[in-house]
């Protein structure tokens, strides 16, 4: 990459999933921004002089001349191009959410025929699962609201943003997945549990009483210790690398203790080391226990 070279961020997904969301917001960051771009286009948009403006083209399955080959060649012929810095951006979503997105705005799904809503959305998105695999940054917006994905597009590519690696930190309950888009997951269930503590019980690891019961475990100081180690050491590989971003899941039994005081003093260590942090926690959030992440601020 070139000292002055110019960022361009390719964003796509299935259909439902917030891409002229995400294609608005990112116009006010300051991108030029182009929704619904054929492919064909696209080299030609980007020949000529390296523009200092940042630019944003959403690219989906309704374009005439879309295929996901052509996609991913096309992918790899601009990242060769040393005057551009590429990304791919790819905002994903459950099928579920899709369907009620979907019906609730009663617009007609752009793969759908005849066939219900759920066929043409497991189809498009078994079509997009490349694209997803070699995404750069993967945002899943099943629960977001247009203004969470805002702001969590606002931590990535808002105005002031430095470009370099944020690092992004979710607590969740192991009983309810891991995750979607973790570079990483760790087990903090070995960890002694609050939950079985019946004054700590409706409390949560952001709670003095239960980060102090946790930390009361002989095992948790080396722990901290050596997971903080482990990542300033992998964190700027990842940035030479050119990763824009790294997501970095802490799971427990039920998400509401262990996990979440573990990424909470995780967080801070890595925020202090100089990183871009932010912290999601998934199970408090659905519990209303705690913001959602369009009220949440980045470290």
């Amino acid at each position: 990459m070139t000292q002055h070279a110019q960022r361009v961020v390719l964003v796509t997904g299935p259909s439902g999933a917030g891409r002229a969301t995400a294609i608005n917001a990112l116009e006010d960051f300051g991108f030029e921004a182009i929704d619904n771009i054929p492919l064909s286009l696209i080299p030609r948009l980007l020949d000529g002089p390296v523009a200092l403006q940042p630019m944003a083209l959403g690219v989906d399955v309704r374009n005439r001349d879309f295929s996901v080959d052509a996609f991913i060649e096309l992918a790899l012929m601009l990242g060769r191009r040393p005057e551009l810095e590429l990304e791919l951006l790819y905002l994903d979503c459950a099928t579920d959410v899709l369907v009620r997105r979907f019906s609730e705005t009663r617009r007609r799904h752009p793969l759908a025929t005849d066939s219900a809503p759920e066929q043409a959305i497991a189809q498009e998105k078994t079509l997009l699962e490349p694209l997803r695999a070699v995404s750069d940054t993967l945002i899943d917006t099943s629960s977001f609201s247009p203004h969470d994905l805002r702001a969590a597009l606002e931590n990535w590519f808002g105005r002031g943003t430095e470009r370099g690696l944020a690092v992004s930190l979710n607590s969740f309950s192991y009983k309810r997945g891991l995750p979607m888009g973790a570079d990483m997951v760790i087990d903090c269930r070995f960890l002694a549990n609050p939950h079985w503590v019946p004054d700590l019980r409706a409390l949560t690891g952001r709670d003095a009483a239960v980060v102090a019961h946790v930390a009361a475990d002989p095992r948790h100081a080396e722990f901290l210790e050596r997971i903080t180690g482990m990542l300033t050491f992998l964190l700027p590989a990842h940035r030479a690398e050119g990763k824009s971003h790294f997501t970095i899941g802490f799971g427990c039994t039920g998400g509401q203790h262990r996990s979440v005081a573990v990424t909470e003093s995780v967080a801070a260590g890595l925020a202090e080391a100089g990183w871009r942090v932010s912290i999601r926690h998934r199970e408090l959030e659905r519990r209303g226990m705690v913001p959602g992440p369009g009220d949440a601020e980045p470290r």
